[in-house]
């Protein structure tokens, strides 16, 4: 709307615009710039230490840096534009901050010196740093465990050490259980709740976060033009749309290994991992499950795609519901890959749940070792531990 709203003046050199993005994925919005020819600069605060509770915020700030309103109304632009303000003293150069200086202070071991260094080393250090952010919101949170922004940063770490070259496998279902503590500790910060739900279940979503990216490629296509390119493309949770009730599985299909005949997957061709959104379920609530399979590269596994796709299957206990009991990922063109393939499903606790269950499931692949090794049928079973809290 200001885009649209401001476009004449932004033409005749009045006014300049400038935004700032809470995204976790920061990138995306170079895709959604460049789709709504919008080219004015977007400033990144995926941390949120501007401690926003909700967006949009919308300010005007004079030629002297000073802001002069908060939330002001369309209506209002022609007035701030022809006003004269006074000259004030501007504000105080940024300076990159030195990390050897923070580093030294933590040994004071102060919850605020970890925390001013985990900030540092999050915004301006080396992505090879990300743990060293990591262990520093750990420090914090050991001395001050019920700060909820503290809780908030350290999932954030967890998620962007997790979407990097240093991922660690269960990095991002403690980026969610982070966040969830952090809501939690204030449950009306409504970015907070953002982050959680951009990647849980349809019945707690308030709307489709990334359904946009496909129109947007499109379009940005038929003008003649290549899309941004997006490091971490959005997943099944991010398209999803929202929904008023769960929709249960019915028997769409039998239990492809009943008898578990299928050797198992010993050597660890594929690594999967487990991610339950948010991470405790309320009794009679819904959850989604994220699952990763990787192969192998250490020991050269790649996916044999001569053969069927990869079946993942899901037998929940007595009273848990789940959408689906039957997954399929579908296999690529090539005759062989290493690509990451991944499955989501949702699930639904009964009313009388206890703290947490076992929820029993397994995956069958076809997978090779080494370019020239053997190929194997294998199945790997997946005990997915799911918490479920006391309250709402």
């Amino acid at each position: 709307m200001w885009h649209e709203a401001t476009k004449e003046v932004q033409e005749q050199g009045k006014v300049k615009m400038v935004g700032i993005i809470l995204e976790q994925h920061p990138d995306r919005t170079r895709l959604f710039l460049q789709w709504n020819v919008m080219d004015w600069p977007i400033l990144i605060d995926s941390f949120n230490l501007l401690a926003s509770s909700r967006v949009p915020i919308t300010l005007f700030i004079d030629e002297y840096g000073v802001i002069r309103s908060v939330r002001p109304a369309v209506e209002e632009l022609d007035d701030f534009l022809n006003r004269t303000y006074p000259e004030t003293a501007p504000p105080p150069v940024a300076e990159l901050p030195d990390f050897e200086q923070l580093k030294e202070a933590t040994r004071q071991n102060s919850v605020g010196s970890w925390r001013a260094y985990a900030e540092a080393v999050s915004l301006w250090g080396q992505p090879s740093q990300i743990s060293e952010a990591i262990e520093a919101y750990q420090q914090a949170l050991e001395k001050e465990p019920e700060h909820g922004p503290t809780n908030f940063q350290l999932g954030v770490a967890f998620r962007k050490r997790y979407d990097s070259d240093n991922r660690q496998p269960e990095d991002f279902q403690k980026a969610v259980e982070n966040w969830g503590q952090a809501l939690d500790i204030d449950p009306n910060q409504y970015i907070w709740r953002r982050r959680i739900q951009q990647y849980g279940p349809r019945l707690d979503k308030p709307y489709s976060f990334y359904d946009w990216v496909t129109v947007a490629r499109q379009e940005i296509a038929e003008r003649g033009e290549t899309p941004a390119l997006l490091p971490v493309e959005p997943g099944g949770a991010e398209f999803a749309y929202p929904t008023e009730s769960f929709e249960t599985a019915e028997a769409e299909r039998e239990d492809p290994d009943p008898q578990g005949r299928i050797f198992r997957d010993e050597e660890g061709f594929i690594q999967v991992e487990t991610t339950v959104v948010p991470a405790a379920v309320a009794a009679g609530d819904t959850a989604r499950v994220h699952l990763v399979f990787r192969p192998n590269l250490q020991v050269k596994a790649h996916w044999n795609n001569e053969v069927d796709d990869l079946v993942f299957w899901v037998d929940p206990p007595e009273g848990w519901q789940v959408d689906s009991h039957y997954v399929t990922v579908a296999n690529p063109p090539e005759v062989v890959s290493q690509e990451t393939r991944k499955v989501e499903f949702e699930l639904r606790s009964p009313e009388n749940s206890g703290s947490s269950v076992t929820i029993p499931a397994y995956a069958l692949y076809y997978v090779c070792e080494d370019i020239d090794g053997t190929c194997m049928y294998r199945r790997q079973d997946i005990p997915l531990q799911v918490q479920v809290s006391s309250g709402q």
